[in-house]
């Protein structure tokens, strides 16, 4: 959510940064509402202090005798008390209707990043690997015959729908061993906390990240009204929700491997062969809160740890800068990493790194206090893929087929796999 202080010093710059987001100028509206909000509050201020004055001088015009004064001195009491409660309300619509406003509003991107109207107008930063010349046509990753029987769509389709999967055998224990494998590589190496969270949360904490209210749509809420979380980014962003931290405490860094579900609104048609998009789906999750002043680096450090899954694996791929055309919601900066699908021949998304600054915040009034004192600040928050471990397996399946149908694996998941190197073409792990 945005500073209000921020807007009311320079409108125009908000104007511009929202007019990069593709809208229009709104800086007048907000202002407008926070003025008649500042005013109500101001009015019942001095309201309070009328009606405090006179309930003072109502006892001693009772005991001097006064009963004119008397009378008059308790109506106006009775008046303000009314009056008070009127401006209050009042005030309290108004700033119902700026805040709603405010949570309605993107982030605004950081003044580096390009513009551009889609994923088209994304920068590319960082090309790593090349990508494997097969001597035969490579296939997607459900074609494969190694992978044929672990990856079944139809009885999937029969117990929930379209765009599940039903994974056994070889295939269900590469998933689970690629999953641990980033899970440890981020404890061991990169120094995240492994953390086990809840899956279903509450309305306030969608909010907090910023998934509500604009994008509920894209969630699943059930009939009591919890969520089913699309991301771990928002159970471990939310734990600093409604808390104020020693800076000692910081920079703080997570990571949970969680299901996620997403209902691919507005995404009818798009990748509906294999498990790319699904509606339920596995992902190693990295949350950071930091100062405000680390955050930039940070989101450095966290784009390197998502590369470095990747290049552990030995997968091609390339790093992107998102432009403001396709940056989310909630986020100043995002690096997007693209892994080579040879079977599509071309880079796919299997981690997005972000920067929120103190976006998600200010929704969620998480603050830390400076070790030397002083009033607390907002912390900065980050999130990033590390990796989405269901496109990660898509990737392992293609860049490793053999002709003759099976897949040979990286070396990295041998002991996760118990020394096996490969799956046969008849589905076996060998």
């Amino acid at each position: 959510m945005h500073d209000i202080r921020q807007i009311r010093e320079n409108p125009a710059a908000f104007d511009a940064a929202m007019a990069r987001r593709g809208l229009s100028s709104l800086s007048e509206e907000i202002l407008a509402l926070d003025a008649a909000r500042r005013e109500k509050i101001a009015a019942a201020e001095d309201a309070l202090a009328t009606r405090n004055k006179a309930s003072k001088e109502v006892g001693a015009a009772k005991a001097r005798g006064d009963e004119e004064e008397f009378e008059r001195l308790r109506a106006l009491v009775a008046e303000k008390k009314a009056e008070i409660a009127t401006l209050e309300e009042e005030a309290k619509a108004e700033d119902a209707k700026l805040r709603d406003l405010l949570m309605g509003l993107p982030n605004a991107p950081a003044d580096d990043i390009p513009d551009g109207d889609d994923e088209d107008d994304n920068v590319e930063i960082r090309r790593w690997g090349t990508p494997r010349e097969f001597s035969f046509k490579p296939k997607e990753h459900y074609e494969i015959k190694a992978v044929q029987d672990g990856m079944d769509f139809e009885t999937a389709a029969k117990l929930s729908g379209s765009r599940f999967v039903v994974l056994s055998g070889a295939v269900a224990r590469l998933h689970r061993a690629l999953g641990q494998f980033m899970i440890d590589t981020h404890i061991d190496q990169h120094g995240l906390t492994e953390t086990n969270t809840p899956v279903l949360v509450r309305t306030e904490m969608m909010e907090g990240t910023g998934q509500l209210p604009k994008f509920g749509e894209d969630s699943y809420q059930t009939t009591n009204g919890w969520w089913l979380i699309p991301t771990a980014e928002v159970t471990l962003t939310n734990i600093v929700n409604n808390t104020t931290i020693s800076e000692s405490y910081l920079p703080r860094r997570y990571v949970a491997q969680t299901q996620c579900f997403r209902s691919e609104a507005g995404s009818a048609g798009r990748d509906t062969a294999g498990m790319l998009r699904q509606h339920q789906f596995e992902k190693v999750e990295m949350v950071s809160i930091t100062r405000p002043e680390d955050s930039e680096a940070e989101h450095k450090r966290m784009t390197e740890c998502a590369q470095n899954i990747l290049e552990a694996l030995g997968l091609p791929y390339r790093t992107v800068v998102l432009c403001t055309g396709d940056l989310g919601f909630g986020m100043k900066r995002t690096h997007d990493m693209e892994v080579w699908l040879p079977g599509q021949d071309q880079y796919r998304e299997v981690s997005s790194v972000s920067l929120a600054g103190d976006f998600q915040a200010r929704r969620m009034n998480a603050r830390y206090k400076p070790a030397e004192g002083g009033k607390p600040e907002f912390v900065h928050t980050l999130n990033g893929s590390g990796l989405a471990i269901g496109r990660t397996l898509i990737a392992v399946l293609e860049n490793g087929q053999e002709e003759d149908g099976s897949v040979t694996l990286p070396a990295c998941l041998h002991a996760y796999l118990g020394g096996k190197t490969r799956i046969t073409a008849e589905g076996q792990l060998v």
